[in-house]
């Protein structure tokens, strides 16, 4: 799998789901292969939006350099 490298935030996708009859859910982003799982739909939403941040901030940075 090739290295995504966009550094447009709307170029990522935050997918929701719910699973255990409500009590859990997890966000996932296909391009960076990455999952966070959590108690609320808000916290793993959150957390994947900074975890792209942070990926685009260190694609940033390695560019300038």
């Amino acid at each position: 799998m090739e290295k995504f490298t966009s550094t447009d935030q709307t170029d990522y996708e935050i997918l929701i789901r719910r699973y255990d009859n409500g009590a859990n859910y997890a966000s996932y982003c296909p391009q960076l292969a990455h999952m966070i799982k959590g108690t609320e739909h808000e916290e793993v939403e959150n957390l994947m939006k900074e975890y792209v941040l942070a990926y685009i901030a260190s694609l940033e940075s390695s560019s300038s350099e």
